[in-house]
């Protein structure tokens, strides 16, 4: 499951955390997010970060044959 979670802090720092997103693409998911909230001045990227998608491809190759109907 993705989240994202925003703690506002009481001098008006934000900390985000992105979990569940694989990959580089969090950044492009919180973009828009953090151009509203202001200057990001610091960045810690988690271990799905680093992470690989596991995305199996589903297509299955098959051959066709000829089959022997029994009668």
């Amino acid at each position: 499951m993705e989240t994202l979670e925003f703690i506002i802090r009481p001098d008006g720092r934000v900390e985000e955390t992105v979990t569940g997103i694989v990959g580089c693409s969090c950044a492009e998911v919180t973009a828009a997010i953090e151009s509203q909230l202001g200057i990001v001045v610091h960045y810690q990227p988690t271990s799905d970060y680093f992470a690989q998608s596991n995305q199996m491809d589903d297509t299955v190759q098959s051959s066709q044959e000829n089959w022997t109907q029994w009668s």
